[in-house]
């Protein structure tokens, strides 16, 4: 058996110092979306409660599907790092990167150097590409995609694109061989209308192309701040697509409270494997992490399990 908590859209606060001249860009959108929204909807007592539960669970890996700071300045990069050391070693932690991990040009490439031993595959990158991004944990293959990128103010909106879905078919097609449960984590939801156009992933039927003819066990992902279960059809039988609130967002906003995924992957007597959801979320009081939601996500025999309503 093999436990895998999901975290996402970290959001980690409050903001460093700045310079004024930090925030002639883009950053600027964000730094006021920041003081009027997200600083009071996100909380450090939120997030605190999420990591003490996961931690009390003792899960083998855990999975971070991105947005770990707010503006990509330098000061939060060096934060973010900061706390993922405290999250776990690196063996046992991955990374995938969000858009505020990438929110202007140049950050991505200042995320990936600083949180590199977060994100690189077990052989680390093939040449100067780092994504998809393997790392076999017992009989788990996670493989990190990368959707995020830079771009302009209003828009949040990922990209898939075509080089990184020949290499993740290959991949797939390689684990899948040797037996392996593929988990892939990728920050942007990729099925249709999970989110406005402005926030959307680009490239979704390439996404969804790859998982139809190569197949998954489980797709995670973050960014909508909310709870969702999806599916991809594929030839295997259906992939889900497992969305997560965000990991310090506070009770009594127009997101659910913060929460994470518990999942269990087991071998299937009859093949493939069996892989059941805890979704463990904030307490309406604030004061405790409590059961919200179970899900049955196996695919031998393919089974859609209803999740328990908040």
């Amino acid at each position: 058996m093999f436990r895998l908590a999901h975290l996402s859209d970290i959001h980690l606060g409050p903001l460093p110092r700045f310079r004024k001249r930090d925030l002639m860009s883009k950053r600027i959108t964000g730094y006021l979306n920041w003081r009027r929204n997200r600083a009071k909807a996100m909380g450090n007592s939120a997030l605190n409660l999420i990591l003490d539960d996961i931690e009390a669970s003792a899960p083998d890996h855990i999975a971070v599907t991105g947005d770990l700071v707010n503006l990509s300045l330098d000061e939060e990069i060096k934060a973010g790092r900061l706390w993922l050391d405290g999250l776990g070693e690196p063996h046992d932690v991955t990374f995938v990167p969000g858009n505020h991990d990438a929110y202007v040009l140049g950050a991505l490439k200042k995320t990936v150097r600083e949180l590199r031993p977060y994100i690189t595959g077990d052989s680390g990158p093939a040449g100067s590409r780092i994504f998809p991004a393997l790392r076999v944990r017992d009989k788990v293959a996670i493989i990190g995609v990368n959707s995020a990128r830079a771009t302009p103010a209003f828009i949040a909106a990922g990209h898939f694109s075509e080089r990184q879905a020949a290499a993740l078919e290959a991949l797939l097609e390689r684990t899948g061989e040797a037996g392996l449960c593929r988990v892939i984590l990728i920050h942007h939801p990729p099925v249709r209308g999970a989110t406005t156009p402005s926030k959307r992933l680009f490239g979704i039927t390439r996404f969804q192309n790859v998982i139809r003819r190569a197949g998954a066990e489980l797709v995670l992902h973050g960014h909508t701040h909310l709870e969702t279960l999806n599916w991809i059809k594929a030839q295997a039988g259906d992939v889900p697509v497992l969305g997560v609130a965000a990991a310090g967002q506070m009770p009594g906003g127009p997101r659910p409270a913060a929460s994470w995924n518990d999942i269990t992957i087991e071998p299937h007597p009859a093949g493939g494997f069996s892989i059941s959801a805890v979704r463990r979320g904030l307490s309406q009081d604030a004061r405790s992490v409590e059961v919200i939601g179970q899900m049955t996500l196996s695919r031998q025999p393919p089974v859609r399990a209803p999740e328990t309503a908040r």
